[in-house]
C-alpha cells in the first residue's frame, strides 16, 4: 500500500481537516469508555504541536440524515477532547453557512458528519464542502475506512491533500504486516458465533494462512461437517459442506483447522449453570458447547507459542461466564507467550484481552470492527483506497 502520512507532512500555518472516529458509548451526557477518543489524540496533538489549526469531524451513533436530535450531538464528545488536550473546543453545527477558521493551536469540531443529507452516499458536493474547509485531509478513521461515505471518500477527492493520520498508518502498518509479508508460520483464530457470517473470511484466510483456528460456533459447525456429535449446540447445519470445503482446502496445503478433542458442556445456555468437561464424541443430546476442553486449549497453546505471526478475531468460548472462559484464558495467555507478531480485532476480542489482562503483550490493537474484518478478507477499503489515488499508489 501506497499512501501520505500525516508525520511526513508540513503543516504549519495550515488548517488540517482530521476525519477520526470518536464514535463512544454516551449515556446522560457522560462518556462511559473513551479508548477511540485517546487514540485520536496523536494526529490532533502533532497538528497542534507543529504550528497547524485543526478541524476534527467524525460520526456518532447512528442518525437519520437531515433530522438532529440531542442524542446525536458531539458536544460531550468536544468536552472530553478539550479536557484531554486542555483546550476549549467548540462544535460547529452550522459550519456549511458559517465556515469555522481557527487558528494556529486551536481545535473545532464539526457537529456528527452522518446528521448532514448526503453523507451516507458519499456525495461529491458535500465532500467538496467538507474540502473547502481545509489545506489538508487526513483519514484517522480506521474503524469506518470500510464505508465509501462523503467524510471518507469525497473529501478525500476533494480536498488539496489527503494523507493518513497517525492512527489509520499504524493500523494499516501492522495489518500489512500481519498479513502481506508475515513471519511463519502465520496463525489466525476466527470464532464467532455464525459462519454464515465469516465464511468469506474463513475462505480468504484459508488461502494466506498456516494454521486456522475456529472457535464458538463457527468451531460447532465444523464439528457437525466432520461428523461429530454436537447435541443442542449453536450451530449452522445448512453451512456443513461450506466448513468442510474449507477444512479440505487447508488440508490440501499441509494445513489443519485444528478440532477440539474435548469440550465444556452445559445444559443451558447461563453464568450458573453446571460446566461438565468431556471427549467431543461423548456431548449428550440435550448438551450445549460452551468452551473448549483442557487437553483441546493446551494443544492450541502449544501450537500458538510456535507460531510467527498471529491474527486473532474471537474468543473460543462462553468468555464471558468465569465457568467457560478456561479455554480462551489459556490462548490468550498463549497468544501473550508467543514470539510471534499478533494484531487483535473485534469488540469481543478487545473484552476478552482486557479481562485476562494482556493488552500490554499482544503486538498490536485494532480499533477496527468490520474495517478489520473487511481487511482479513482481502477486501479493498474505500477510505484507504482514495488515500492510495491520491498518492499515486
Amino acid at each position: 500500500m501506497s499512501f501520505l502520512k500525516l508525520t511526513e507532512q508540513n503543516v504549519r500555518g495550515k488548517t488540517v481537516l482530521i476525519r477520526a472516529d470518536l464514535n463512544v458509548p454516551i449515556k446522560d451526557g457522560k462518556i462511559g469508555d473513551d479508548t477511540r477518543i485517546r487514540a485520536s489524540l496523536a494526529s490532533v496533538r502533532y497538528c497542534l504541536e507543529n504550528g497547524a489549526a485543526v478541524i476534527l469531524m467524525s460520526h456518532l451513533g447512528r442518525p437519520t440524515e437531515g433530522e438532529f436530535k440531542p442524542e446525536d450531538d458531539l458536544a460531550p464528545v468536544a468536552a472530553h477532547l478539550g479536557s484531554l488536550l486542555g483546550l476549549t473546543v467548540p462544535v460547529s453545527s452550522d459550519w456549511q453557512q458559517n465556515p469555522p477558521r481557527p487558528q494556529p493551536g486551536e481545535v473545532v469540531m464539526l457537529q456528527n458528519v452522518r446528521v448532514n443529507k448526503g453523507e451516507k452516499k458519499n456525495n461529491a458536493e458535500l465532500g467538496q464542502a467538507y474540502a473547502a474547509l481545509c489545506d489538508i485531509y487526513v483519514n484517522d478513521a480506521f474503524g469506518t475506512a470500510h464505508r465509501a461515505e462523503a467524510s471518507l471518500v469525497a473529501v478525500a477527492e476533494a480536498a488539496p491533500a489527503a494523507c493518513a493520520g497517525i492512527l489509520l498508518a499504524a493500523e494499516l502498518d501492522a495489518l500489512g504486516k500481519a498479513l502481506k509479508k508475515p513471519a511463519r508460520p502465520l496463525v489466525a483464530i476466527v470464532a464467532g458465533s455464525k459462519v454464515s457470517t465469516k465464511l468469506t473470511i474463513l475462505n480468504s484466510l484459508a488461502d494466506k494462512v498456516d494454521q486456522l483456528i475456529v472457535g464458538g460456533g463457527i468451531a460447532n459447525t465444523f464439528l457437525l461437517a466432520a461428523g461429530q456429535p454436537i447435541g443442542n449446540s449453536l450451530a449452522e447445519t445448512d453451512l456443513a459442506a461450506e466448513a468442510r470445503a474449507v477444512a479440505e482446502k487447508m488440508a490440501a496445503k499441509g494445513g489443519a483447522v485444528p478440532m477440539p478433542q474435548d469440550v465444556v458442556c452445559a445444559k443451558t445456555f447461563a453464568a450458573d449453570a453446571t460446566a461438565e468437561t468431556k471427549a467431543v464424541a461423548d456431548v449428550a443430546a440435550d448438551d450445549m458447547i460452551l468452551d473448549i476442553g483442557p487437553q483441546s486449549a493446551a494443544s492450541l497453546a502449544a501450537l500458538l507459542r510456535e507460531a510467527g505471526t498471529i491474527v486473532w478475531n474471537g474468543p473460543v468460548g462462553v468468555f464471558e461466564f468465569d465457568r467457560f472462559a478456561e479455554g480462551t484464558r489459556v490462548m490468550a495467555e498463549a497468544i501473550a507467550e508467543s514470539r510471534a507478531f499478533s494484531i487483535a480485532g473485534g469488540g469481543d476480542t478487545l473484552a476478552a484481552i482486557a479481562k485476562f489482562g494482556i493488552a500490554d503483550k499482544i503486538s498490536y490493537i485494532s480499533t477496527g470492527g468490520g474495517a478489520f474484518l473487511e481487511f482479513l478478507e482481502g477486501k479493498q477499503l474505500p477510505g484507504v483506497a482514495v488515500l492510495e489515488k491520491r498518492a499515486g499508489g
